[in-house]
Parts: C-alpha cells; sequence; structure tokens
C-alpha cells in the first residue's frame, strides 16, 4: 500500500526539524521544498535524512527539491516558509514580507495539490493562516494554524518541572493567539486529571502562564540567532499523524471561527478534533468572565496585526 504524502515547504530549522520527526514517525513519505535560490539545500538535508534511515530504522522517503511540480497530489502540506522578524522590523514590515511569500507558496502549491489539509506555521500565525485561507479558496477544515499544540507543550514543560511529575500525566489548555495574546487556562489544565488550581498557588501558576507566553521569546534570547525549531516542529508532526491517522485527536489549534464563541471571520486559537478530514469538530466550552475579557483582549491583538494585510 502506498504511502501518504506529506509537503514541507521551507528546508530552514522548523521545517527541516518537521520533516525529522516525520520521517522517524513513517506516517508519509516526505517533500522537502525550498526556493531555487537555495538550490542544493533541500537536497542535502533529505538526503541527510535518509542516509540515518538504515541507523533508525525507517524506510519513509524524502525528496529535497526547489520546484512544485513533486509536491502533486500531498495529503498533507505544510507551510514554514517566511522570514522571521528582524530587529528594526515593524509588525508591518514583517507582515508585508509574509504575506508576498504566503501568497507565492499557495498559489504554487495548490493547483497540484487541491484536496490537501494546509498546515500553516509561519508568523504572524493566526494572520498568516487567514491570509493562506482567502488566498487558497479552501474550505475552512482544511486550513489551520499550528500554535496550541506548541503553547500546551511549553506550559506542560513547565507544569512538570514544577510539580516534579512526568510530562504524560499533564494536560494544558491554551486558547487564543500565538504569543503575548495567549489564553492559558489553568483551572483546565490538570495533572492525572487534578486541576492545577488544586495543586498550586496562584502565584505559582501565573509565574508559568507568563512563562508560557514568553516562552518563544525566552529561546531567541538565549540562541541569540535565530528561534525555537525542535518543539515547534515536534508540534507539527503530531497535528500531521493526527490527520493522517485519523485520530480524532483534540488540539487546540488556529482555525476559521464563523461564530464560535462569539468570534466571527478570524483565525483563532480553539481546541478542536483532528481527523482525516483536518478540522472536522471546534470545541466550544464556558468561559468565566475574566477569561472572556482575556480572550476579547486575543481576538482585538490579533485584529491589529491583521490590519497591516494588504487584502
Amino acid at each position: 500500500m502506498a504511502r501518504n504524502k506529506v509537503t514541507i515547504v521551507g528546508a530552514g530549522n522548523v521545517g527541516a526539524t518537521t520533516a525529522h520527526w516525520l520521517i522517524e514517525r513513517e506516517v508519509a513519505d516526505l517533500v522537502l521544498v525550498d526556493i531555487p535560490q537555495v538550490e542544493g539545500m533541500p537536497q542535502g538535508k533529505s538526503l541527510d535524512m535518509l542516509q540515518a534511515g538504515p541507523v533508525m530504522g525507517y524506510d519513509a522517503q524524502i525528496t529535497g527539491t526547489t520546484s512544485y511540480e513533486p509536491t502533486a497530489n500531498s495529503d498533507v502540506v505544510v507551510i514554514t516558509a517566511g522570514l522571521a522578524r528582524k530587529p528594526g522590523m515593524t509588525r508591518e514590515d514583517l507582515v508585508g514580507r509574509n504575506q508576498e511569500i504566503i501568497t507565492d507558496v499557495i498559489q504554487k502549491v495548490i493547483p497540484g495539490s487541491p484536496n490537501a489539509i494546509y498546515i500553516v506555521v509561519t508568523n504572524p500565525l493566526d494572520t498568516m493562516t487567514y491570509l493562506a485561507y482567502k488566498v487558497s479558496g479552501l474550505p475552512r477544515e482544511r486550513i489551520l494554524g499550528q500554535a496550541g499544540v506548541l503553547d500546551g507543550a511549553r506550559f506542560r514543560t513547565f507544569i512538570a518541572q514544577e510539580l516534579q511529575v512526568s510530562v504524560e500525566n499533564t494536560h494544558a489548555f491554551v486558547l487564543g493567539g500565538h504569543g503575548d495574546e495567549m489564553v492559558p487556562l489553568p483551572r483546565y489544565s490538570t495533572v492525572a486529571g487534578i486541576p492545577i488550581t488544586e495543586l498550586m498557588t496562584t502565584e505559582q501558576i501565573d509565574r508559568l502562564v507568563e512563562r508560557t507566553r514568553k516562552g518563544g521569546a525566552e529561546i531567541v534570547s538565549l540562541l541569540k540567532t535565530g528561534s525555537a525549531y525542535y518543539a515547534p516542529g515536534a508540534s507539527v508532526a503530531k497535528m500531521v499523524e493526527a490527520i493522517l491517522k485519523d485520530r480524532k485527536l483534540i488540539v487546540p489549534c488556529s482555525v476559521y471561527l464563523d461564530g464560535e464563541y462569539g468570534i466571527k471571520d478570524l483565525f483563532f486559537g480553539v481546541p478542536v478534533k483532528l481527523g482525516r478530514k483536518g478540522v472536522e469538530q471546534i470545541v466550544e466550552i464556558k468561559l468565566q468572565p475574566d477569561e472572556k475579557i482575556a480572550l476579547d483582549k486575543s481576538v482585538e491583538l490579533i485584529r491589529s496585526t491583521m490590519s497591516a494585510l494588504k487584502l
């Protein structure tokens, strides 16, 4: 039986690391594509990963390319291509440059893979996913952004460290945008089913929530050049696997809301059920007044960033 096919657009750190996590899972054959100006780079990284197969025991195939022909008939397309924000760049500069990149990628990949499910990773995440949705004309269940899986993983890491328990015992619930606008929900975040509100003080929880919000910035400040890629790549791989294996996995993703949570015409992080059709259900929960205030603030921040889009 033929394996599934996954295309990863962007062979930088996040794209290549996503490929690395995925090829070990053997859920699909992979295509790693980048721009012609870096001819040889996606091919070299792909060949390196292939040669790890005999050592690690996987037979999945990976093709590196700077053309879009090999991406045809993909089941899932992951878009990591884009610029990171550099010192001196305004938010509008970043949105403008990445708008050009995302538009170009969508226009090149959609004709060969019109039935694929698309996962956007490029920042600013919610804005770029909205752009991809508008440019592609895809139904909303087949385009989503990766943010909440990563933010939840960071929150779970800090909870496990704080309480000295296995990360497998932790569950974390994060809504909203990716970054300062995220809304972690401690009363839905648990250790072995026990809400963390019963295991930690308010001060402890507030400290972990703030560290989760600044999770990406903390890594950027440590690395000095570049940003996180191991955990982001693993988060994308988990989403891809859930889709291809039709797992019906409930995880937070950035999806198009049309009235859910009282929000319309916006990509926003909420819990969804992921399966072979993509976003198979948006899970709505009742929010307390303070959580609703935080959610509304997150909406405002995303709409503010989106105002820099030229649509």
